[in-house]
């Protein structure tokens, strides 16, 4: 594409970004192709991965490169209807391996949706990518994997990564505290409009869990598993659900030196802000060590 006076396209792109994102530079892995490597290409891996007896979907966008490359996990919320694949694009021409999966009972993987069953299957994730063959295959290093979710997804992200230290950073992009107030009553009618794709839920099941489970569920009990560890935050402007500043206070108050956090003017799913929460995650990712 043309551009009038030789405008080059990187910079028509950096040009049309927000100013916050413009007071760092903006990573070219969210505008340019990497070099094709024919003997190692980019490529998106099937993935069947198994959990509790079953076999749950998921994808590996496989960067170019010999690699090891290190390996982001993607958690997507409830039920799923943003999955962050343009972020998953972005972290793979970044130089890392992208993995998204759908929990039991979601989006065409077997079973049956509980909120817990989603901790325990983002736990037999990070156990398959360990595996010495797994990890082969997918040309990625298994002592360097991070993860990330988005709303419900958050929770399961920081939960896990609270449980397991070997998680080298946790992204929590519009986390949702499912033990924020809010009556039965409104836990039903919040589930009810969640439940595209999900399989042996009701709306009712899962607020009964949320119920019964409150104090388990909790976004604050991540807070001593995440203290001292990186984490970036990213909070919206979408109600009192998602507590991120709370968790975010909790953790630097417990002596977390390690948070990144920011507030971004936008919706649940950045629906206008995409380059912007692609950037942001890309270069805290390239923090990591």
């Amino acid at each position: 594409m043309r551009f009038a006076f030789g405008i080059s396209l990187a910079a028509a792109v950096v040009t049309a970004l927000p100013i916050s994102i413009l007071a760092a530079p903006v990573p070219s892995a969210i505008y340019t192709d990497p070099v094709h490597d024919a003997k190692y290409p980019a490529s998106m891996v099937v993935l069947h991965i198994p959990t509790h007896g079953l076999a749950i979907n998921g994808l590996a966008y496989v960067p170019v490169g010999r690699g090891p490359h290190p390996v982001l996990v993607i958690c997507h919320g409830l039920p799923g209807n943003e999955k962050n694949l343009d972020l998953a694009q972005a972290v793979r021409r970044a130089g890392w391996v992208a993995v998204t999966f759908n929990y039991r009972g979601s989006w065409g993987s077997p079973g049956s949706y509980s909120l817990l069953g989603n901790l325990d299957d983002a736990a037999a994730v990070l156990t398959y990518l360990r595996d010495p063959h797994n990890a082969g295959a997918l040309r990625e290093d298994p002592k360097r994997i991070a993860i990330a979710g988005h709303s419900m997804g958050g929770w399961v992200a920081a939960t896990t990564a609270a449980r397991d230290s070997r998680v080298i950073g946790t992204v929590l992009i519009s986390p949702l505290d499912p033990a924020s107030p809010m009556t039965h009553e409104d836990a039903i009618a919040f589930m009810a409009d969640n439940l595209e794709s999900l399989a042996g839920a009701t709306a009712e099941s899962l607020a009964a869990a949320r119920d019964t489970h409150i104090n388990e569920m909790a976004l604050s009990g991540a807070v001593e598993g995440l203290k001292g560890r990186p984490l970036l935050a990213l909070s919206v402007d979408d109600g009192p659900l998602f507590r991120t500043d709370a968790l975010v206070e909790a953790i630097q108050a417990r002596g977390g030196g390690h948070v990144t956090a920011a507030h971004v003017a936008t919706d649940h799913a950045w629906s206008d802000r995409r380059i912007e929460l692609e950037s942001r995650v890309v270069r805290w990712l390239q923090t990591l060590h």
